[in-house]
This record gives structure tokens, C-alpha cells and sequence, in this order.
């Protein structure tokens, strides 16, 4: 449980809700034009890396805007990869 007051849980769910939803438009992008070229690879898999590691951080301190946060930024991060190698291919 967190030691910190509702209103400061609220900030952070609120930030992590503006940083988290931001992928949705680059991720429906690469599913509409069916091409991921103009991503870079290696950044993000960096990124994916930081969020699983920021995931992990915020288990470890039992915060839930972190997890939260982290856990859906990262399916979306993945989901742009998984894209971005199947276009690639092609």
C-alpha cells in the first residue's frame, strides 16, 4: 500500500495515464499504413527494456500509478515491436 496521499496518487495517475495513452496513435498508425519503417528498432527496444525494468521498480515499491502504468505502456511498446518486425519483413 502506498504511504502517499490520495491527491498525490491522483498526479501520478494522471501523468502516467497522458504518458501511457501517447503510444495509442503511433501504435494504430503502424497497424493502419501496415509499415513500422520509420521506427527504430533498437530505440525501442531500449524503451521496452526501461518500461520492464520501471515495471519492476514499481512492484518492488508497491506503487500502483508505476505498475499500472508501466505494465499497459509496455503490451503497447511490445504490440509496436511485434509490428514493426512483421512489416519489416514484407
Amino acid at each position: 500500500m502506498s504511504i502517499l496521499s490520495p491527491a498525490v496518487n491522483a498526479i501520478g495517475m494522471v501523468a502516467a495515464f497522458c504518458t501511457t495513452i501517447s503510444f495509442v496513435p503511433q501504435l494504430i498508425r503502424v497497424w493502419r499504413l501496415r509499415s513500422a519503417r520509420e521506427i527504430s528498432l533498437i530505440m525501442f527496444l531500449i524503451f521496452s527494456l526501461g518500461t520492464a525494468l520501471w515495471l519492476l521498480y514499481g512492484i518492488f515499491i508497491h506503487s500502483v500509478p508505476v505498475i499500472l502504468a508501466n505494465a499497459v505502456t509496455m503490451a503497447l511498446s511490445l504490440a509496436i515491436l511485434a509490428l514493426k518486425v512483421r512489416f519489416d519483413r514484407n
